[in-house]
């Protein structure tokens, strides 16, 4: 047990030197910070619940925040298809704007890490009133809540309402609303890197693009009653959403995607179930 507590300590003091380590940051903040304060392209690095050298990146893509594992090996680290032997080839590497491709089609540039200390201003507000709305209840009222966050977006297969034909479309989750689009939205820049990186992207999916921002629809995940994997339709790596006045039948381009929407989107229902 001392040996992993001793390798810990070492990577932790290590990385002290990293100023967009977070520590011990969970998940949920990790997502609440990034798309409150981030930017597209932020990230931070902060440790994993896997155990002893095992870390995650956590990264702003638009409205969502994607996670990848990093892990340390050998006294260096391991991130995507790359093995840095020091830290400093790690940061090496992430000084020069890293792209991320995915198996759901999105490209990520890495732009900027998210720091660890930020500035804060030493102004609070004056108290002018305080008094209890209510009377006679203690601390077991007291009720911790806070919105579910979870993001997750990629390309899914739907059958359609009526004509039962399948078509692709984009999908994005965030708290309690699973969005779909005609396609994923690209915001063009005028800088060079920018438009490289849009050109790519275009290349990447479908070469044309979609600036509508409109969702086609917005479902209430509050309103959803299961998610399965689903074996009546004659294709592979589907699942439903069940809903009181329609079942939603989807489909991903892998069974480990597919696996992936099924989890976020249960523990989200888990969520609602329990107030939160």
């Amino acid at each position: 047990m001392s040996f992993y507590s001793d390798a810990s300590e070492d990577v932790s003091d290590e990385l002290e030197t990293l100023g967009w380590y977070h520590y011990d940051l969970s998940r949920h903040a990790a997502e609440a910070l990034l798309l409150s304060n981030g930017t597209d392209g932020s990230y931070l690095l902060r440790n994993s619940n896997e155990g002893p050298g095992c870390f995650a990146l956590s990264v702003r893509a638009k409205d969502s925040v994607k996670h990848f594992h990093v892990t340390r090996k050998d006294n260096g680290y391991v991130f995507g298809f790359n093995q840095f032997a020091t830290l400093q080839d790690f940061v090496n590497h992430f000084a020069n704007q890293p792209l991320l491709g995915s198996d759901t089609g999105t490209l990520i540039v890495l732009k900027c890490p998210y720091p660890w200390r930020v500035e804060e201003p030493s102004i609070y507000e004056s108290v002018r009133v305080h008094t209890a709305i209510q009377t006679g209840r203690t601390e077991n009222d007291l009720v911790a809540n806070a919105p579910s966050l979870g993001t997750k977006e990629g390309y899914l297969v739907k059958q359609g309402a009526f004509v039962k034909n399948w078509k692709q479309r984009w999908f994005t989750l965030n708290r309690y609303e699973l969005r779909y689009f005609k396609d994923k939205m690209v915001r063009l820049s005028s800088a060079v890197g920018h438009c490289v990186l849009n050109v790519l992207f275009l290349n990447f999916t479908f070469g044309f693009l979609n600036t509508c921002e409109e969702p086609i629809r917005t479902l209430d995940l509050r309103a959803c009653s299961a998610v399965q994997f689903d074996y009546s339709q004659d294709r592979v790596n589907c699942f439903c959403l069940v809903f009181p006045e329609r079942t939603f039948y989807l489909c991903a381009k892998t069974g480990v995607e597919a696996d992936e929407w099924i989890k976020i989107l249960r523990w989200k229902l888990s969520q609602i179930r329990k107030g939160r």
